[in-house]
């Protein structure tokens, strides 16, 4: 069910219920100048701060469009009964102790139940939720304090932390923030649900998440698809990035893939942007909401510092930051008005001769930012005004707004440190036109975000594949059972036998070509038990291989030796704990964990995807012809990993996990020969 949030975002009319935390709300209410009807309820109080209170939820004059419910979680249960029966807009449930505290004690998630079903057709938010701050109509329906102010437009922020909306709220870096929405345990309305509520107000400009779980992923995936259409960029912050227990850890994919990876593929799938620390998300909501998603990479540093254009080059250098030189009427006029002992380079130290010079500075900053750039950035950091004088810096100031008049440029200041630039001077830039970013490293950042919005697609996203079923008994197949089931989907494996004993292995040798390998079964990792041998060049030394191993393995396979490799690779499908399907693509082999180089897709996905996945590994250089070696197949490694893929998707059902390492990428084919495949125990075939 779609809910209209409209009344609860934007009240003219507010009821409280409760005591300490009402009169917490009324305050805020009344500190933002909330211009609206107050109606606090509460029994035992003739007013709180001077609002008269009502005895009874009967003494309501009408049905609230908003309602603050700071009363137990029983009492809240009836509250939110009552106010949905009356026709009320929505409410916020302050009272914890319903799911989220289900581990702890008992009869929470029965509680929310019944919540549910008082609130009926009525939104709320929470329980355990804290509530909103709409700064653009002064509304404060918050039981705390809350650092931001009233704005014409700005940013909205989901957070399913109330703590950390509170912290995000006491900024002082100058973004301007349009709404802040609580989502407590989201009983009844997930932050998808709240995030698309606020695309519909124009005065919104981008939407920053703050998530500890995804929740319902096609309410997520509606939402990013709607943020797309209207052209508002997302930033999200996703924790819970270190690994949890999986259901089954018997493939080395599973061990490279933790949650954290499969979160990001679904980000980036939906073309929202996943930033890691609170500072660089906050720099990046701002850098949208002033210039939006950049349409290049291309950025013009400018400093009178060589340490600090240094220092900006060395930062940016692991980001897509580019550095592109001046075109040459750039130059020109550049090397005109500095000099011939500066040096015309980006990123640009134009020395400190024109210093105080406010004119000349203008003219030399328009320069800068006239043509070629996506983004200039002045580096400027300014004295502490209760120790120094900044008035000596207003040249610079005054002529970066100056030039960016001039030129309608997109202009960035960077602080070096994000307490170099007051909360004053930020506002006396960005009212100039020019956004503030602070810090070096959270300002690179941001702009990096800002280039990666620009890059999004605005198209259909693929929906995503969600297993139906969850994990039970996992039962994991053979080498010889996973080979042949994938070989059915398409996947090359070499010719092989398997048989129980030694004595088996001369007949069943006999039909392949030698040199052959012989790995000894039972062991999930048999490498690392010394359960393989390679090249096998005739039967005597095959059974004298086979008698070496024969203390550890349960059985046999041999099969042909492939030759002519280019590299190996990993091709592993896991079943994230949100149904998710993450396919890894990597380096592949015995050293596959020791290396770390994957890439990461969810499924569905594309031959153009798997492509520039494969392409984007370190190892990747190897498959385009390395040092006079031919290149890979790619039609055929894509090939494989389609074939892997659609194994995957036929089974999702069932399937827990899948894992081919390594994959024999040649000039001519790429051929599978290790294959292991986890599946749910129903059924008995792979």
């Amino acid at each position: 069910m779609t809910r209209d949030l409209s009344r609860l975002l934007r009240p003219k009319s507010i009821a409280l219920f409760g005591g300490g935390w009402a009169v917490n709300v009324v305050a805020q209410l009344k500190k933002s100048g909330f211009d609206g009807e107050i109606w606090p309820v509460n029994p035992k109080r003739a007013d709180i701060l001077g609002v008269p209170c009502l005895a009874s939820i009967d003494d309501l004059p009408g049905a609230p469009d908003a309602s603050f419910i700071g009363v137990n979680r029983d009492a809240t249960i009836e509250v939110v009964a009552r106010l949905s029966a009356m026709g009320a807009g929505g409410a916020t449930c302050f009272a914890s102790g319903f799911l989220e505290s289900e581990g702890e004690s008992a009869g929470g998630a029965d509680l929310q139940a019944r919540l549910i079903a008082a609130a009926g057709s009525m939104p709320i938010l929470g329980p355990n939720c804290y509530g909103l701050l709409n700064y653009l109509d002064n509304v404060t329906l918050w039981p705390d304090q809350h650092g931001a102010a009233g704005v014409e437009s700005g940013i909205a922020i989901v957070a399913q932390s109330s703590n950390i909306a509170i912290n995000m709220t006491m900024q002082a870096r100058g973004l301007p923030i349009a709404y802040v929405m609580a989502a407590g345990n989201q009983a009844q309305i997930g932050a998808s649900d709240i995030a698309s509520a606020l695309l519909d107000d124009d005065r919104v400009t981008a939407i920053g998440l703050y998530l500890e779980g995804f929740g319902d992923i096609r309410a997520l995936e509606l939402f990013a698809a709607k943020a797309r259409a209207r052209g508002k960029p997302v930033v999200a912050i996703k924790i819970g990035r270190s690994d949890k227990a999986r259901a089954a850890t018997m493939t080395h994919t599973a061990s490279l893939a933790g949650n954290a990876a499969a979160g990001s593929a679904l980000l980036r799938r939906l073309g929202i942007i996943e930033v890691e620390t609170i500072a660089v998300f906050l720099e990046t909501l701002k850098l949208l909401h002033m210039v939006g998603p950049l349409p290049g990479a291309a950025v013009c540093s400018v400093s009178c510092s060589g340490g600090e254009a240094s220092l900006m080059a060395d930062l940016a250098s692991r980001s897509g930051l580019e550095f592109a030189d001046f075109a040459p009427s750039q130059r020109a006029t550049l090397k005109a008005e500095l000099g011939p002992i500066v040096t015309i380079a980006n990123p640009l130290d134009y020395h400190t001769f024109i210093w105080g010079d406010t004119e000349r500075m203008t003219r030399v900053f328009a320069a800068a930012m006239a043509e070629t750039y996506d983004l200039t950035v002045f580096m400027l950091d300014l004295p502490r005004a209760d120790r120094c004088d900044p008035t000596g810096y207003d040249c610079a100031v005054d002529a970066i707004i100056a030039a960016r008049a001039l030129t309608g440029a997109r202009v960035a200041v960077l602080a070096s440190l994000s307490e170099n630039l007051s909360e004053a001077s930020t506002r006396r830039f960005m009212e100039g036109g020019v956004v503030v970013l602070h810090g070096m490293s959270e300002g690179i950042a941001a702009i990096d975000a800002a280039i990666a919005a620009g890059r999004i697609n605005n198209g259909e996203a693929a929906i995503v594949h969600l297993a139906s079923s969850s994990v039970e008994t996992p039962v994991t197949f053979s080498e010889a059972a996973s080979k042949a089931a994938l070989s059915g989907f398409g996947l090359k494996c070499p010719q092989s036998r398997s048989v129980a004993s030694i004595d088996e292995l001369t007949e069943a040798s006999a039909a392949l070509e030698f040199p052959v390998v012989l790995k000894g079964t039972g062991a999930a990792h048999k490498s690392e038990a010394g359960l393989v041998a390679l090249n096998i060049g005739n039967q005597a030394d095959l059974v004298a291989a086979a008698e070496r191993m024969s203390g550890a393995a349960q059985g046999y396979l041999v099969e042909e030796m492939v030759t002519g490799q280019l590299a190996e690779l990993l091709i592993g499908i896991t079943r994230d704990p949100t149904g998710m399907f993450l396919l890894t693509l990597g380096a592949g082999g015995v050293l596959t964990e020791l290396l770390g180089d994957t890439a990461s897709l969810l499924l569905p996905t594309s031959r153009s995807e798997i492509e520039t996945a494969f392409r984007s590994l370190k190892i990747g250089r190897l498959l385009e012809g390395y040092r006079g070696k031919p290149a890979a197949d790619m039609t055929s490694l894509v090939d494989a990993v389609m074939a892997v893929c659609s194994y995957a998707e036929a089974h999702a059902d069932r399937l827990i996990e899948l894992e081919v390492n390594p994959l024999i990428a040649r000039a001519s084919d790429a051929i599978a020969v290790d294959a292991l495949i986890c599946m749910n125990e129903e059924g008995s075939r792979p």
